[in-house]
């Protein structure tokens, strides 16, 4: 006689699944970066002295009245954003405040 195995009706456990992409980014709709033309906060790359240094001002001057400033900063360090101005920081001063962990 063949033993018969028990069906078991089993849902698969959510614990392990990634938190869903808009609760970890929703923060990113409340920028005041939202309001501005995204090649101010990433430098062009031959970019250089006064004109690098006055873009990287407009950028910050946002990032000022941001209301997810620590959020954006929060982010650019976890993940350590290489490029832009993130959280009132350009690249230069996340990597002094992490260290140098940044890679260029």
């Amino acid at each position: 006689m063949k033993s018969r195995m028990k069906r078991r009706n089993v849902m698969a456990s959510t614990k392990r699944l990634p938190m869903p992409l808009l609760d970890s980014y929703e923060w990113q709709y409340q920028g005041a970066c939202n309001e501005a033309d995204p090649e101010t906060f990433f430098s062009p790359q031959a970019e250089r002295g006064a004109r690098r240094r006055q873009r990287e001002a407009a950028a910050k001057a946002f990032c000022e009245r941001c209301p997810v400033v620590r959020q954006c900063l929060d982010h650019a360090l976890a993940v350590r954003e290489s490029h832009g101005v993130w959280g009132g920081l350009n690249t230069d001063e996340r990597r002094a405040l992490i260290g140098g962990q940044i890679a260029s």
